[in-house]
């Protein structure tokens, strides 16, 4: 089975290297600080502490009044030459990108003001292997719906990425643009989108500096999973449940396929005193849950919308029963708790492009396969962007598998 690497290298790349890549010199750079052109001493002392894909060295710093800064110089297993720097302030530095299980040689020098280098120290480096390789051994995928669920342990919280591959045309395993980057320490992310037909899918991990592990070769089922129709939704008022503003928006803009202005969306009151606020609805039939796709409600603000305002949830929970009778929380099943992530950081009020693009076409709220097969849903809004608990929904679509029940 071929794969092809050049993809798997080259093509995604992550964004961020900390660690700076040897590039070549022009003559339009900096000014050295000074003229002097004596090189200074050596470090001494060197030590090496070897890390997961990364070495620590400390050292002793040479007596000089003009030194700048030590410099490293070592290259990677896969041939990428590196340089670290760290200033004359510290006597100890870490050099990254390192596959790991293999003798590395590094030269540091000692460097003046005018860039005058010293005499060369040669070290010998073993690093431990690297993190990516821990979480390979962890790697799970499993069938999900309409795709397959990919999970894995990233205890250090390493950037990495999770390539996930199928044929091309000619027969070549490729990368897909929905591929996992992400330095969580517990990944679970669902892929969806696939026919429901078994297919083959590689997997492997790679770090920002181009290591990759071996690959994992599996074939997949994907789940059915439909759109629940919403001719079949109905309205479900129990006594908990809040009340909308001077009851004007009822329920059943849940579904009513507005997904913009405020008199097709849901609005529960501002004034209730409530640790949270709920609403309840039917789906029509019991179904094993796969997600829930919400639109927040955007406000119209100076000209724009902002999706990350007033009531738009911020955490909230999803609740299922099959005998939606008792109000009681204690008595239905928690399907999920989340929280919304605003992907700008920017304060409350301002909100850019990425947020946008983020919010405006709604975000899916997986629901666990484990979870029992439902066919009442409650809503429960713990806190909005304002700081509240009252919600601001413009439409909710609920998928699953009616079919796939216990």
């Amino acid at each position: 089975m071929k794969i092809n690497l050049k993809q798997i290298l080259l093509v995604f790349i992550l964004p961020i290297i900390t660690t700076t890549i040897i590039s070549c010199s022009t003559d339009d750079g900096p000014s050295p600080l000074s003229n002097d052109t004596t090189p200074p001493g050596t470090v001494e002392n060197l030590t090496v502490e070897n890390l997961p894909g990364k070495a620590r060295l400390t050292y002793n710093l040479p007596e000089d009044e003009n030194l700048l800064y030590v410099i490293a110089r070592y290259t990677l297993e896969n041939g990428t030459k590196m340089e670290e720097k760290a200033s004359y302030y510290s006597n100890n530095m870490v050099l990254e990108g390192f596959k790991g299980e293999s003798e590395i040689e590094v030269t540091v020098r000692a460097v003046n003001k005018s860039e005058v280098e010293s005499e060369p120290v040669t070290v010998t480096v073993a690093p431990e292997k690297a993190p990516i390789f821990d979480v390979f051994e962890s790697l799970e995928a499993n069938p999900d719906f309409g795709g397959l669920k990919v999970s894995a342990q990233n205890p250090t919280e390493e950037s990495i990425a999770v390539l996930i591959m199928q044929r091309n045309d000619v027969g070549d395993w490729e990368p897909l643009p929905t591929s996992i980057y992400t330095k969580t320490s517990e990944i679970s992310q669902s892929l969806r989108g696939f026919d429901t037909i078994t297919q083959e899918f590689a997997i492997a991990v790679r770090d920002r500096w181009l290591n990759v592990t071996d690959t994992l070769f599996t074939e997949i089922t994907p789940l059915y999973e439909q759109l629940m129709p919403k001719s079949s939704y109905r309205a479900v008022s129990l006594s908990n449940d809040a009340v909308t503003i001077n009851n004007a928006y009822p329920v059943t803009n849940l579904w009513d396929n507005e997904f913009l202005e405020y008199w097709g969306s849901y609005f529960t009151a501002r004034n209730l005193n409530l640790d949270s606020h709920l609403v309840t609805f039917d789906i029509g039939q019991k179904t094993k849950l796969s997600r829930l796709h919400i639109w927040a409600f955007s406000e119209p603000i100076g000209g724009q919308r902002l999706y990350y305002y007033l009531g738009a949830m911020k955490k909230f929970r999803i609740w299922g029963s099959n005998d939606p009778n008792n109000p009681d929380l204690d008595s239905w099943t928690l399907m999920g708790e989340y929280e919304v992530n605003k992907p700008s950081g920017l304060p409350y009020g301002q909100e850019n492009n990425d947020d946008l693009l983020a919010a405006r076409d709604g975000a899916d709220y997986e629901i666990d396969i484990n979870k029992p097969a439902v066919r009442y849903l409650r809503i429960e809004s713990l806190e909005n962007w304002a700081g509240g608990e009252f919600m601001a929904i413009s439409e909710i679509h609920v998928y699953g598998n009616p079919d796939f029940v216990e």
